[in-house]
């Protein structure tokens, strides 16, 4: 089964595929609205051959539907046919939690995507948690988001920034009890001296996490979403 991956950032979408793994990037930003990013990729990839689309979305997500419009797009995702669009079947997944299943080698993870905006999700023992800590407050009425996103580094410069998020790290993990925490996004590459138990993203993990996505055989290797297990329940 050949996949087409979509990963949905503030800054630029990225598609690649079973075949292109190496992503192209279409830039996105606060105009940025639904209908225009499925134009926008069907335009990049015509010629592409694939039978079914992974969606990473910077927003909940629940049985592969978004439920709230990203913070740092334009509007419109929540009810927008994409499978009429794309004429294919389709799964959605937060973006982080995509990032989070292509860089999984097991046991307890947790992912912070330090981009634009922060995302997070959380592996435990095989199974995908989505996370919403971006917005959740921080510091002196500032959120994580605001601290350590692109907003804080260009706030605060990289050396703060840099503290805030070993900081960020340290508390997050002992609160959900990981062994290990991914660090992805954009930004992570501006990290220096990490702990043993911190780990550099790799830069496909998006698409490789995409790809698993419609792997038939969870496991530890090959996570379930949490919503998915719910739904069947």
């Amino acid at each position: 089964m050949k996949v087409l991956v979509i990963d949905i950032g503030g800054t630029n979408v990225k598609v690649a595929s079973t075949d292109m793994r190496v992503p192209i990037k279409i830039p996105s930003g606060p105009a940025m609205t639904a209908e225009q990013m499925t134009k926008d990729v069907l335009a990049a990839t015509a010629g592409w051959t694939y039978d079914c689309v992974s969606i990473g979305y910077p927003g909940p997500v629940v049985h592969h539907r978004p439920i709230a419009e990203p913070h740092n797009l334009g509007g419109g995702w929540i009810d927008f046919p994409y499978e009429k669009e794309f004429g294919k079947p389709l799964r959605f997944i937060n973006d982080a939690a995509m990032q989070a299943l292509g860089g999984y080698k097991g046991g307890r993870m947790l992912f912070l995507g330090t981009g634009t905006g922060l995302g997070s999700a959380m592996i435990f023992d095989g199974v995908i948690i989505p996370l919403e800590l971006a917005h959740l407050p921080y510091k002196k009425g500032f959120t994580y988001e605001q601290y350590i996103g692109l907003v804080g580094l260009e706030r605060r410069g990289v050396k703060r920034w840099r503290k805030s998020v070993l900081d960020i790290i340290s508390r997050l993990k002992a609160a959900m009890v990981c062994d290990t925490v991914l660090l992805g996004g954009g930004n992570a590459k501006l990290m220096k001296s990490l702990p043993n138990h911190v780990i550099v993203g790799a830069n496909t993990n998006a698409i490789d996490g995409g790809i698993k996505l419609w792997e038939d055989n969870p496991g530890t290797s090959k996570p379930t979403s949490a919503s998915a297990k719910s739904s069947k329940s």
